[in-house]
């Protein structure tokens, strides 16, 4: 048995899908962490990639980087809005990458001649794993991706059923996450997929502590018996989880039902007082809205709004700083492209989202060009920096053919390239290698507006890019009006520019969303909707003019 002083919480979910485990389980940590407990959190996700950089936004939604330069799957951004800290690589581990240690230490005779197996030697591993993230906390919640009985997360489940021998049963606690169905011809939700899940979890070794009951509808006495009676499970440890305006209410509302107190009292800890002053201060926030500002967000990944989810989070953190409703116009840049462009008209402000590859671009760098000619405050964020540079040297600076070594490899005037000290790390194997990844120093001009709206000379930032602005090109679009005003001196590399004779107009290498919180939006974010608001009132009060 470890020697461990950490509680370990773990998290699954049945029935279904998409229930809400990240959020869930970001939010108990915020309770307990609201009661001065040290808390990390960790997500197991069942597939077979080594992490989320190669997965498809559209269809897996963004992937989210951390400082040490981690990709992962969206949840970590969940758990870092919640929690309020900055989490590392070891609070990811997909399946890909456990194979991988396994299958490279059997090849270098790690196992000493053993037929290496699931169980023990897989299952042993994840369990280091796990314990190497929860060193030095508290609290360690770890969150299994999937739900009960998919195949692919077999070796998960039974590694945490194991931990219970392995830390010792009084340090850790297994919550369930379980959707209700809502019959409408009978008028009634029903709990038996919910039993059924339960079941299937305790058919591999795991008595939930707790049960978590989602539910689009409101959840009533009657069910919560139920649950108790059928799942054996206290009836004060089956929470209510109905669906909800905003997942921020969350820790709130496991607050109201006591689930807390309940956590700590069955893991034996001793704590101070909940102070959750700042989620109430939230919470009416979100509730206090005073008018509105419709913000362009120029894009092509479309078919999945969770591919931009921290940017819509930090745009509705500034929202809710300045009081006012985020109303957001989702443009498809590859319709702008083709000339359908409408879509940029009725927008306050404008956001050039990132992305890769060449599809679409053309219609992005249309996009700026409007952003800058009408005077709509914009923010370019990693390629939304990239094409306003490149629209500015073609449209301001007379070159032509300029252009990104994105799109074209062989362009003859490429004011953004890939650089030589990508170009060495990248191979068949590890194209990921390229990349510019994690938190990279930035110092800003103090003239500039970023500065103003930072309140700092040095900075640091997220990134996650393989194209860099060409420096070669730099006093060109300077002379023209185009300014760099932060730099990675470092590596010579640019990280911010701005047009001064624009009302707000910025664009950054890197991403700021990664590091934005709902009580502390990022600065570029807060500055972008205070630019908004102005936009809209100078826009209100020419109308009212031409109509007089």
């Amino acid at each position: 048995m470890s020697k461990s002083n950490t509680k370990f919480i773990f998290v699954t979910g049945g029935v279904l899908s998409g229930l809400g485990k990240g959020v869930m389980a970001a939010s108990i940590g915020a309770i307990l962490k609201a009661r001065g407990l040290k808390v990390n959190i960790q997500k197991l996700d069942p597939y077979l990639n080594v992490d989320a950089g190669t997965l498809n936004p559209a269809e897996h939604g963004e992937v989210f980087v951390t400082d040490d330069g981690a990709e992962t799957d969206l949840d970590l951004g969940h758990y870092e809005r919640f929690l309020d800290q900055n989490l590392t690589q070891k609070s990811s581990l997909m399946s890909g990458k456990v194979f991988r240690y396994v299958i490279d230490k059997e090849r270098a005779g790690g196992y000493l001649g053993k037929t290496v197996q699931v169980v023990s030697h897989l299952t042993v591993e994840i369990q280091d794993m796990i314990l190497a993230a929860a060193k030095g906390f508290d609290i360690h919640i770890v969150e299994v991706g999937g739900t009960i009985g998919d195949y692919e997360g077999i070796h998960f489940i039974e590694a945490i059923r194991q931990m219970k021998r392995v830390v010792g049963e009084n340090n850790c606690l297994y919550v369930h996450l379980a959707y209700l169905p809502y019959l409408e011809t009978s008028k009634e939700l029903k709990t038996k997929p919910a039993q059924n899940s339960i079941r299937d979890l305790r058919n591999v070794g795991i008595m939930p502590d707790i049960i978590g009951a989602r539910s689009d509808k409101p959840i009533h006495k009657e069910e919560i018996t139920k649950l108790s009676v059928f799942c054996d499970v206290a009836e004060e440890a089956v929470i209510p989880l109905p669906t909800i305006k905003s997942v921020y209410e969350v820790p709130l509302n496991l607050e109201k039902s006591n689930l807390g107190n309940f956590i700590t009292k069955k893991l034996g800890l001793k704590t101070t007082k909940p102070d959750l002053s700042k989620w109430k201060e939230l919470f009416k926030n979100i509730n206090h809205k005073n008018g509105s500002v419709t913000i362009g967000l120029v894009a092509k990944y479309l078919s999945n709004e969770d591919t931009y989810k921290s940017i819509k989070e930090a745009l509705m953190a500034a929202g809710w700083k300045e009081n006012v409703k985020i109303n957001f116009k989702w443009i498809d840049s590859e319709e702008i492209e083709k000339g359908n462009t409408k879509g940029l008209l009725g927008i306050d402000a404008m956001i050039v989202l990132p992305g890769f590859g060449s599809r679409g671009i053309e219609g992005k760098i249309i996009s700026v060009r409007y952003a800058r000619e009408q005077k709509i405050p914009y923010l370019g964020i990693c390629l939304g920096m990239q094409v306003a540079v490149v629209e500015f040297a073609r449209n301001v600076c007379g070159i032509r053919d300029a252009c990104t070594e994105e799109i074209n490899e062989k362009c003859k005037e490429p004011v953004i390239h890939f650089i030589d000290e990508q170009k060495k790390n990248i191979c068949e194997e590890n194209y990921g290698g390229s990349m510019r990844l994690g938190a990279f120093e930035c110092k800003l001009k103090k003239d500039s507006l970023s500065y103003k709206l930072y309140g700092s000379e040095n900075i640091s930032e997220r990134h996650r890019h393989r194209y860099e602005f060409n420096n070669k090109y730099k006093k060109k679009l300077e002379d023209c009006g185009f300014k760099v005003v932060g730099m990675n001196t470092k590596y010579n590399l640019v990280e911010v520019v701005e047009i001064p004779d624009h009302p707000f107009f910025v664009a950054v290498q890197y991403h700021p969303e990664f590091k934005s919180r709902p009580y502390t939006p990022r600065p570029l974010f807060l500055g972008l909707i205070k630019a908004a608001i102005k936009s809209k009132k100078s826009s209100e009060i020419s109308k009212s003019k031409v109509l007089k």
